[in-house]
């Protein structure tokens, strides 16, 4: 007995019946649905769009102010990569929270997972701290001293 919401989509199965390539036939036409209803809007919003640009719109606008200069500094690409990577092992450390919340249930397979996932999560580390990604003083970069020492032995 099969357990059928409105939408057409199984819900659940009785113990022992087989799955067919029928049952996901709602799964399938609702992902051809989504990806030609998103392809269409795209595609109509781009050819009856108006493409007039003024000088006013494309000046900068932030939060309702309009600068009147240029900023006195711009921020380096380095505070950025430093960001993108904070979110991204603030993200795997979320993972290792969910982890240990089901640790006993997972047994010895979700300890080696785990176990790999930290591996390559220590190897990403090692690989950007050995890039200098996270070494800020930059006259210290090995690539900086070896155009120094270059510069010093062509001098002399």
């Amino acid at each position: 007995m099969n357990l059928i919401l409105a939408t057409g989509f199984l819900v659940s199965r009785c113990e022992g019946s087989r799955v067919t390539l029928a049952d996901y036939l709602p799964i399938g036409m609702m992902l051809v649905f989504g990806i030609g209803f998103a392809t269409v809007i795209m595609w109509l919003s781009w050819r009856i769009a108006p493409n007039n640009p003024t000088p006013e719109k494309l000046a900068p606008y932030e939060c309702g102010i309009v600068p009147l200069q240029e900023p006195v500094q711009r921020f380096p690409v380095k505070f950025y990569i430093v960001a993108m990577l904070f979110v991204i092992f603030d993200v795997e450390l979320v993972f290792l929270f969910a982890w240990a919340v089901r640790f006993e249930s997972f047994g010895w397979a979700g300890i080696g997972a785990m176990g790999i996932f930290v591996i390559l999560l220590l190897e990403t580390l090692v690989y950007v701290w050995k890039r200098g990604a996270l070494d800020w003083n930059v006259a210290r970069r090995g690539r900086n001293r070896r155009i120094v020492v270059d510069s010093l032995e062509d001098a002399a």
